[in-house]
């Protein structure tokens, strides 16, 4: 994994980016030899003034795959469904180029040089898509890891190796005779002269300290010779956050948040993010006003012309300031009638035959847009909260009113990883992901985001 804007992401993914935004560019390019190699053309054009229309599908392709998680492992599972969002986004990408063309006849290709340059690239990348798949699940270039602990910590890493294709722990190193035992006995290595021996005899290239208690002996001599020799050493919690994009809650400390080079949100980056806010959110009004006129017809239509088009509750905000976010109605007009505030669950009973469309679409949220105007959300942040569930998962969850060091969002990072849930378990889990999004916002982390908010819709993940 690497840091790229504060933002970890896969070093082996980044690099299929590079190649693939080089094939994207050398494909026009390609498709205009070949087409001319076929008798379409009697001389070869300049290559300089293939350059913007090159230029231009480089963006279009790297933005609309962004979109369709294809540069997240985490967004796809197996090769079948990766082979589906590639169809996607060339399907997406071939209506946006055309389209381009149209307006800005400068940039125009003619349609079998198009149609050929085209072809080269989506079988350029299903074989470097395949050829990724072969080299990223071998073991000889995964990073070989070594883990002191064996307690509960050890346990979530013993997990996440199963889920993670960057790493391979080796094994896991007891440092205290009656600490937990949170794996396998047959996962435990003996260390038989010196850790450092046996560091360099199992080639570790990174050692995680994932202790439940260092109070009762820390082998700093040990570690310190290991991280000599060359070893990377990473505490429990950064390294958590490196693979999986959210912070370990159950490991979290005050002291891990004030001493971390994170958690910093400065008059310049609010007054920029603001001003992203704005950009973003007049665009988006711009191009989806028709949509909310037919969305509110649609829910007028449904409810016999009786029932309200929008719907307002209260909601938690920026220094748990309540504002009162605005959407369109998906449930019954009765759906509280006991004045009780209760969990939407996924497949509800109250949602109406429209109201499930318009979740599923996430065209409910589109009025919130004029909360973001008025200032009391931002495009990207935490999920706001009803005041009656923060109460009770304020009390219940450490950390939790951390959510409201920054304004609310209609999407974020934990609404794009984690799976539809409501429930406080489910409170938590987002918790961890919002953490890392607070820890490490940027420019480039909202923009990222919002692209993936795209395949978040399109799959029917995430939060609704």
């Amino acid at each position: 994994m690497m840091r790229l804007f504060r933002h970890y992401v896969s070093r082996a993914l980044v690099t299929l980016l590079l190649a693939e935004l080089l094939l994207f560019f050398w494909s026009i390019y390609f498709g205009r030899v070949l087409y001319v190699a076929l008798g379409g053309k009697d001389t070869l054009p300049p290559f300089g003034g293939i350059v913007p229309s090159a230029l231009v599908c480089v963006v279009v392709m790297c933005a609309i795959m962004t979109a369709m998680g294809l540069y997240e492992r985490n967004f796809w599972s197996g090769k079948s469904d990766m082979l589906l969002r590639v169809g996607v986004s060339f399907m997406l990408g071939l209506f946006v180029m055309t389209n381009i063309y149209y307006l800005f006849p400068g940039l125009y290709l003619g349609r079998s040089e198009f149609a050929l340059a085209f072809g080269i690239a989506f079988f350029g990348v299903l074989l470097l898509r395949f050829g990724f798949f072969h080299v990223s699940d071998q073991d000889q270039i995964k990073r070989r890891v070594l883990v002191l602990g064996v307690g509960r910590q050890a346990a979530r890493l013993e997990e996440l190796q199963d889920k993670n294709v960057g790493f391979q722990v080796l094994g896991y190193v007891q440092v205290h005779e009656h600490e937990y035992m949170g794996i396998p006995v047959s996962r435990t290595l003996q260390v038989t002269s010196t850790l450092s021996d046996l560091a360099e005899d199992l080639h570790i290239d990174e050692i995680v300290i994932a202790m439940d208690d260092r109070r009762k002996g820390f082998p700093l001599d040990e570690v310190f010779e290991c991280k000599m020799q060359g070893a990377i050493i990473s505490n429990f919690l950064t390294f958590y956050e490196r693979e999986t994009g959210k912070i370990q809650l159950d490991a979290l400390r005050p002291s891990n948040m004030i001493f971390s080079d994170g958690f910093r949100l400065a008059l310049l980056k609010r007054a920029a993010k603001r001003l992203f806010d704005l950009a973003a959110c007049s665009l988006l009004l711009v191009v989806t006003w028709p949509v909310m006129l037919f969305a509110a017809l649609a829910v007028w239509l449904e409810s016999g012309g009786r029932g309200p088009i929008l719907y307002r509750q209260a909601r938690v905000g920026f220094n748990e300031r309540v504002f009162e976010v605005v959407k369109f109605r998906s449930m019954r007009v009765d759906a509280e009638k006991d004045g009780k505030a209760v969990w939407a669950g996924k497949n509800d009973s109250r949602i109406t035959r429209v109201g499930a469309v318009l979740r599923d679409t996430r065209i409910d949220e589109l009025p919130q847009l004029f909360n973001v105007l008025r200032g009391d959300m931002s495009f990207v942040g935490p999920r706001p909260e009803r005041p009656q569930f923060v109460a009770d998962l304020r009390k219940n969850i450490p950390f939790y009113s951390m959510r409201h060091m920054v304004k609310p969002g209609i999407t974020g990072w934990a609404q794009i990883c984690y799976p539809y849930g409501a429930s406080e378990e489910d409170a938590r889990e987002k918790l961890q992901y919002d953490l890392y999004y607070i820890k490490n916002y940027s420019f480039f982390f909202d923009t990222i985001i919002l692209l993936q908010t795209v395949h978040t819709i399109l799959w029917g993940k995430g939060a609704h």
